[in-house]
C-alpha cells in the first residue's frame, strides 16, 4: 500500500516548494539572483520578484512613484530590483524602440552617433533659426489661428493639447521632410501621425514589460480589428520612403531650393564615408520629428495650463509681450527671432514649466565601464542607470522648500538677467556630450507660439477635467486639455 510520499508528483511538488522557500529566504526583498549593492540606498520589494508588482501597479503614475521613492529614502540615489528588469542588463532603448528609431541619433552609439551629431550640428545655427525655422513656425501658427478663430466664432470647446500636437507635427514634418501634411485642418487623424503615435506608445510599453515578445502577439491576436505594430510601422515607413525618393528625383532635376533636414543630409556620409541610403535618411529624419514634435507640443500644453492656473504669471507675461511684440512683427521672422531672444520673463516661464513638466520625464544610460559618481556611488560596468527629471524638479533637496511651486521668478537674477542652472540640476534638455542639439529650436518655437497665442487669445479651462500625464517616453496629457477660447 503506497503513501502520498511515495507519489512522484507529490514528491516533486514538495521539493519545488522547499526550493522556492529557500530562495525566498535568500532573496526576501529582491528579484531572484540579484545581489545587494552595498553603499547605495535600497528600495525593498517582494521575495523573488522584487519591485515588479509595484512597478506594474503604479505604472499609470510612474513619475509620482519615483518621486515618493526619493522622498521616502531621503537620498537622490537609490537602487531597486525587479524580476525581468535587473540592474545589469543591455541597453533597453535599442531593443524596445529599435523598429521606430532605427539607427537614428537617439538609438545610435559610437561612431554612428558621432557623424550624425556632427552633421546635424551644422544645421542648428543662427542663420537657419533666423531665416527658415522662424518662418515655418509663423506660417504653421497662422493656420492654427484659423482653427482657433473658428472656435471663437462658433463658441466651440477645443482640445488645446490636440491642437498643439497638430501644430508641431505640421511644423516638424515640414522642417524635417519639406512636405506639408496639413494635420491642423484634418478632421481625421493623419495616417502617418496615427501610426507614429501608436509605435511610440508601444515602444514605451515594452520598457515596462520584460516579456513583450511573448505578450504582444497574443494581445494583437485578441484584437484582430486593430492594426498591428508591424502594420503601423509600414505606414510610417511608406510615408518616409516616398518622400525620400521624391526628393532624390527633385534634386536630380536640379531643384536645389529645399531647406529641410532631409535635403541637407542627402549629401552627407555615414561613419564608413558612404553616402546615406534611404534607411539611414529615414532614421535620421524620424528621430528629428520625434524629438521636436511631441516634446514641444507637450511643453506648450503644460505652459498654458500653468498660465491658466496662475493669473499673476499670465499678467506679467502679457506686460512683457506688450513691451516687445507688435502685430506686424510676424511678417518679419528675422527681426522676431531677435526680439524673442530678449524676452526674459517668457524664457523664465518656459524653463519653469520644463522644471516641473520635463518633456522627457525619465531617462537612462548603460554603463560601459565601472565608475564612481561625485556622491560616492559605485557604478559597475553593465549597470542600467535611470534618472528622473520629473522627480528631480520636485525635489526639495535640489530646488529648496518651494520646489513644487510654479515660480518663474526663480530663473531671473536680482539684476534682471536670465539665470541658467547647470545641466545636472536642470536636465530638461539632457546633459553632457548628448545635450539636445535642438534645444534652441524647441525653445524658439515654444516662445513664438506662446507669445502670439497669449497676445491674441484668452483661454479658460473647462471645469471637471482630469488633467494629468500619460506615462510614456515623453509627457503627454492623458486626457487632453479642453478650453474655451475668446479673442483678447
Amino acid at each position: 500500500m503506497s503513501t502520498l510520499t511515495d507519489n512522484p508528483f507529490v514528491r516533486a511538488v514538495g521539493v519545488s516548494v522547499a526550493v522556492v522557500g529557500a530562495l525566498a529566504v535568500k532573496y526576501p526583498d529582491r528579484a531572484i539572483f540579484d545581489e545587494h549593492r552595498p553603499g547605495i540606498a535600497y528600495r525593498p520589494g517582494y521575495p523573488l520578484v522584487g519591485m515588479l508588482p509595484s512597478l506594474m501597479a503604479n505604472s499609470p503614475k510612474m513619475h509620482d512613484m519615483l518621486l515618493r521613492g526619493f522622498t521616502d529614502s531621503k537620498t537622490l540615489t537609490t537602487t531597486a530590483s525587479a524580476l525581468g528588469i535587473p540592474r545589469s542588463i543591455g541597453p533597453q532603448l535599442n531593443r524596445s524602440m529599435g523598429e521606430l528609431f532605427g539607427h537614428g541619433i537617439f538609438n545610435a552609439n559610437g561612431e554612428r552617433w558621432k557623424y550624425q551629431r556632427k552633421t546635424a550640428s551644422h544645421i542648428f545655427n543662427v542663420k537657419n533659426f533666423r531665416d527658415h525655422f522662424t518662418e515655418v513656425f509663423i506660417k504653421e501658427l497662422e493656420l492654427t489661428f484659423d482653427v482657433m478663430d473658428k472656435a471663437v466664432e462658433d463658441h466651440d470647446i477645443i482640445d488645446f493639447h490636440d491642437i498643439m500636437f497638430k501644430f508641431t507635427l505640421d511644423s516638424f514634418v515640414e522642417l524635417g521632410f519639406g512636405v506639408e501634411i496639413n494635420a491642423i485642418n484634418s478632421k481625421e487623424k493623419v495616417p502617418f501621425a496615427a501610426s507614429f503615435d501608436e509605435c511610440q506608445l508601444n515602444g514605451f510599453q515594452r520598457f515596462i514589460n520584460p516579456i513583450w515578445k511573448i505578450t504582444e502577439p497574443i494581445l494583437f491576436g485578441l484584437q484582430p480589428w486593430k492594426k498591428s505594430i508591424s502594420q503601423h510601422l509600414k505606414t510610417v515607413d511608406n510615408f518616409a520612403y516616398e518622400v525620400i525618393e521624391s526628393r532624390r528625383q527633385q534634386l536630380a532635376r536640379g531643384e536645389t531650393h529645399h531647406k529641410d533636414l532631409l535635403s541637407r543630409f542627402m549629401d552627407a556620409h555615414n561613419e564608413n564615408d558612404e553616402l546615406l541610403n534611404n534607411k539611414e535618411l529615414r532614421d535620421i529624419v524620424l528621430n528629428f520629428i520625434i524629438a521636436g514634435r511631441d516634446t514641444t507640443a507637450q511643453a506648450l500644453s503644460w505652459t498654458f495650463y500653468m498660465l491658466l492656473l496662475h493669473p499673476r504669471v499670465e499678467k506679467r507675461l502679457l506686460e512683457e509681450i506688450a513691451n516687445h511684440v507688435t502685430d506686424d512683427l510676424a511678417d518679419r521672422p528675422a527681426e522676431l527671432y531677435e526680439v524673442i531672444k530678449d524676452m526674459t520673463y517668457a524664457h523664465a516661464i518656459f524653463y519653469e514649466v520644463l522644471r516641473l513638466y520635463p518633456s522627457v520625464p525619465n531617462n537612462q544610460k548603460f554603463a560601459l565601464n565601472d565608475d564612481i559618481w561625485p556622491d560616492g556611488t559605485a557604478i559597475k560596468k553593465g549597470d542600467y542607470v535611470i534618472w528622473s527629471p520629473w522627480a528631480q524638479g520636485r525635489s526639495e533637496e535640489v530646488w529648496g522648500p518651494d520646489a513644487k511651486d510654479f515660480k518663474p521668478e526663480r530663473w531671473i537674477t536680482p539684476e534682471g538677467d536670465l539665470r541658467r542652472e547647470s545641466q545636472g540640476q536642470w536636465p530638461a534638455f539632457h546633459a553632457g556630450p548628448r545635450v539636445c542639439l535642438g534645444q534652441n529650436l524647441a525653445t524658439l518655437e515654444a516662445l513664438v507660439a506662446m507669445v502670439f497665442m497669449a497676445k491674441r487669445y484668452k483661454f479658460e479651462l473647462v471645469s471637471g477635467q482630469n488633467i494629468t500625464y500619460q506615462v510614456s517616453l515623453t509627457l503627454p496629457m492623458k486626457e487632453g486639455m479642453k478650453v474655451y477660447v475668446a479673442k483678447r
